[in-house]
């Protein structure tokens, strides 16, 4: 596994195997970090990490570059008084939008920006939604408004829990079917 290159080993922290925060107010990426963070995801159990450009949970702005594998499960989930916007720098996703009994009520199919697909969306409304990763790997830039509130966040209860495997399998097989029939053409 490639090591995280030393200088980025200095300017972030350790929170668990999914997180990493900011140790300074000047954030800098580059090639190597994402493959660091890209095979950091793939040996981790819920297959993804973040890098939090912020320093801490309190921060009024929240920004990270967060990478998922196909694997990735995502439950539907809707944030309380918040913001969102998703940024794909690497891979393919549809993201799907739910209404509140979970019926699809939009699919954003997004790439990056050589892609050719829209590259960026923003949801300023509490919608349930969730990601259908198209690709290997998905590298995307995420900002919120802050702070973090564990409470902010509502899943969806007509969607598994992140722990029952078969169910979730089940789920996302669904969904990916039923994101084919709503698209367009």
């Amino acid at each position: 596994m490639t090591e995280m290159p030393a200088d980025d080993r200095l300017r972030y922290r350790v929170l668990n195997d999914e997180v990493l925060f900011a140790a300074e107010a000047l954030v800098r990426l580059d090639r190597k970090t994402v493959q660091f963070l890209k095979e950091k995801a793939l040996a981790n159990d819920r297959r993804r990490i973040r890098l939090c450009a912020h320093q801490d949970v309190q921060d009024p702005l929240h920004e990270m570059l967060i990478v998922h594998t196909r694997d990735t499960y995502v439950r539907p989930h809707k944030h309380l008084n918040k913001c969102e916007s998703f940024h794909v720098i690497e891979g393919t996703v549809d993201v799907v939008v739910f209404d509140e009994s979970g019926s699809i009520g939009e699919v954003i199919s997004l790439g990056d920006y050589s892609s050719g697909r829209m590259f960026y969306y923003r949801l300023s409304h509490s919608y349930f939604h969730t990601l259908l990763i198209r690709s290997e790997v998905l590298v995307f830039h995420e900002t919120t408004n802050g702070p973090f509130k564990r409470s902010d966040t509502i899943f969806a209860s007509w969607a598994p829990e992140d722990g029952d495997e078969d169910a979730r399998r089940k789920y996302m097989e669904q969904l990916a079917q039923a994101v084919e029939t709503f698209k367009p053409g």
